[in-house]
């Protein structure tokens, strides 16, 4: 695999993050709640927002670059905003172009967020995967998620209907010994 740099997005990567996710939502329609029409109106200034910099933001974006400084992949990390949840957080908006496939950076992105939500001692992260779509599944399954559930007709387009798959992966254990049924 060539070289590769994962950092962590900012404003001044709007242009090539709001590209590049108007691709995922044209391409993979069934993939994301997003879509091309609804975001593609957005002004600059949302893009630039959502890749807040801040250390203390709640929901930051990933992005792997290539040796020539192109984005070939990102995730997201929204941590929990409110005291009774900011024990979670969920993996979001994650995209590698299928130029981009095969070389890890699936994985490679997923691990950045895994290590981004443990510096913030959040105990679980969660995601949706659309039923059917195997190779995410996959991917998420070899990074420690796990299945909890399924909502059944999730997403929608026009008349078909796709089941949002919920999977979970536990960073580290509660302390709270009720928790574990003990006294």
């Amino acid at each position: 695999m060539s070289k590769i740099t994962i950092q962590r997005l900012n404003p001044m990567h709007a242009e090539a993050y709001r590209a590049m996710m108007l691709e995922a939502y044209e391409h993979h329609p069934d993939a994301f709640l997003s879509s091309t029409s609804e975001r593609a109106v957005l002004p600059l200034s949302w893009w630039q927002k959502r890749l807040d910099d801040n250390p203390e933001a709640n929901e930051m974006v990933f992005g792997v670059l290539d040796e020539q400084g192109r984005l070939c992949g990102v995730a997201g990390l929204s941590v929990g905003a409110r005291e009774k949840e900011a024990h979670k957080a969920t993996l979001f908006g994650m995209y590698v172009p299928s130029a981009c496939r095969g070389r890890g950076i699936g994985a490679h992105l997923v691990q950045a967020v895994l290590d981004e939500a443990r510096d913030r001692q959040v105990l679980l992260v969660q995601l949706t995967v659309t039923r059917g779509n195997a190779a995410a599944e996959r991917l998420y399954a070899a990074q420690g998620f796990q299945v909890f559930g399924v909502e059944p007709m999730g997403l929608r387009l026009g008349e078909h209907f796709w089941d949002k798959v919920h999977m979970w992966r536990a960073l580290q254990s509660p302390s709270n010994k009720e928790f574990w049924g003990e006294k």
